[in-house]
């Protein structure tokens, strides 16, 4: 039994002056109520009750023990509620990873929610479009488009599924001309991210059809927003996830190109250090985000194809 159950039906006990009515106030029987208290002496090497027939005292150890059981359980007790109430209002500083673009797309929107709902808490953010070590960088949550984690002291939460898709900007397509398969591309400038998995291959795929383009890229870039820039600019057909480009194409400032032919697909996972017991301020970033994330329904619309279904 452990040592705050022994400290409590003691306490119980001393109050009650009788064993079973302390065993009736905790909800155990007698006889687990006696054993506690014998297991409590025995650690202590001292009596603390004497027992007869007729009534229960306090010896002077008792009296001595006493106020010092007091003490610790209603430590605990505080304790608890204290951290009961970090539960309920999170403080402190909790150090947020993500690429640039997810970052000013769908975490710099909303900060004015999340801060309204937890004024306690301090953001900070690490703009990183490479995949950065949360544990030896102290990142408490970070936001990455992988299935896995090959660090088994991660662990992950997945957000959504997104495609990954081709735009150009109307202007861009006036000019040149709208691609109709996969190999019209060769004779188009391709904006390319160098971080992707293999950025100058593109996996086509359309029902049983495989088509496999490779490209220089007329623009290569290691950020999304470089590469946006320039798409809108008309310099450009631009290879993006739809978590970049969704808002644009709802607002007309990009076209989708090849829409019907699928690349593969990315995962939108957030990340964080395995523990047994997350901390209140990271736990809130966490809920948070997953919640906006099914509230938006952010999955559907970034794997719905743009010219067969309203987005």
């Amino acid at each position: 039994m452990d040592r705050l159950t022994q400290y409590e039906v003691f306490v119980r006990i001393a109050d009650a002056g009788s064993i079973s009515k302390a065993a009736e106030t905790l909800g155990m029987s007698i006889a687990t109520a006696s054993r506690a208290l014998v297991a409590l002496e025995a650690r202590l090497d001292a009596i603390l009750i004497r027992r007869n027939t007729r009534r229960l005292s306090l010896t002077a150890e008792g009296q001595t023990f006493l106020p010092r059981a007091r003490a610790i359980l209603s430590d605990i007790s505080d304790s608890e509620a204290e951290m009961n109430a970090n539960a309920l209002n999170p403080s402190g500083v909790v150090r947020v990873s993500a690429s640039l673009s997810f970052i000013l797309h769908h975490i710099s929107p909303v900060l004015p929610d999340y801060m309204a709902l937890y004024p306690n808490v301090r953001v900070h953010i690490e703009a990183a479009n490479r995949y950065v070590d949360l544990i030896d960088n102290g990142i408490d949550v970070a936001i990455r488009t992988r299935e896995a984690e090959p660090d088994s002291n991660i662990t992950i939460r997945r957000l959504a599924e997104t495609r990954r898709i081709l735009v150009a900007s109307p202007d861009y397509l006036a000019r040149h001309g709208r691609p109709l398969h996969p190999t019209d591309l060769k004779r188009h400038p391709l904006l390319l991210y160098t971080y992707a998995n293999r950025p100058n291959e593109l996996d086509f795929v359309r029902d049983s059809e495989k088509v496999v383009v490779t490209s220089a890229g007329l623009i290569e870039a290691n950020d999304g927003q470089i590469l946006r820039a320039a798409a809108m600019s008309g310099l450009g057909i631009i290879v993006q996830p739809s978590y970049i480009v969704h808002d644009d194409i709802v607002a007309g400032r990009f076209q989708p190109v090849l829409d019907d032919w699928d690349l593969p697909r990315l995962t939108i996972n957030i990340a964080y250090p395995s523990r047994k017991h997350l901390s209140a301020k990271v736990r809130s970033f966490i809920d948070f985000m997953t919640k906006r994330f099914a509230e938006q329904d952010f999955e559907r619309k970034w794997t719905t194809r743009y010219t067969s279904t309203d987005p």
